[in-house]
């Protein structure tokens, strides 16, 4: 192997990781009321999506490989008979408990996915096609779905307080001033209002 080349293993590992910081990065600084706040029609909110990610990360890289999942909070949401049960934190969970449950739920699910090599088996009740797959579609699908979900943080966290950015390591934006922004903004309504 090429010096400075990652196995395929390393390489997907770093995009999950990447998203999992950039999850993580989108809830520092907010209080729990904030955290709470719905800002869509369907209720997204920054401590649903964490808490949804737990829920799914331990799913996936501990149920679905034949583990069981510890944590009493992620067990009862997955046997609730709710179906939005991972999108709705307990009424006495703070941000900072969310922010643990996902910390806690990322190193159980690292130290499985440490024991085992990409083509091991796995097995996803809930899904129709690939049922029957390997740790590396789920580590390609746990990516899609926490980069997706890390998008649905960036749009609700800006609408919360105007915090912006990709991720601490990377932000991928320019630095614009406020007044910048805001004529970037007329700019594209003028486009959009033109149509």
């Amino acid at each position: 192997m090429p010096i400075g080349t990652l196995d395929s293993s390393a390489l997907l590992r770093e995009y999950l990781n990447d998203a999992r910081e950039a999850v993580l990065w989108k809830c520092e600084g907010l209080d729990d009321a904030q955290a709470r706040t719905p800002m869509s029609s369907t209720g997204t909110h920054v401590m649903g999506l964490l808490l949804h990610l737990a829920v799914t990360e331990a799913g996936y890289f501990i149920a679905c490989l034949g583990r069981k999942i510890q944590d009493p909070v992620i067990r009862s949401i997955i046997d609730s008979e709710d179906e939005q049960a991972d999108f709705l934190p307990p009424p006495g969970m703070s941000l900072d408990d969310a922010i643990s449950l996902y910390k806690e739920t990322i190193a159980a699910a690292d130290g499985v996915l440490d024991e085992l090599e990409l083509d091991s088996p796995a097995v996803v009740p809930w899904w129709n096609k690939h049922r029957h797959t390997t740790v590396q579609r789920l580590l390609v699908h746990m990516i899609a779905e926490s980069h997706r979900h890390a998008g649905h943080l960036d749009i609700v966290r800006e609408q919360l307080d105007g915090f912006i950015g990709l991720r601490p390591s990377a932000p991928n934006l320019p630095e614009l001033t406020p007044g910048q922004w805001k004529q970037q903004r007329l700019k594209l309504k003028s486009l959009a209002d033109s149509v």
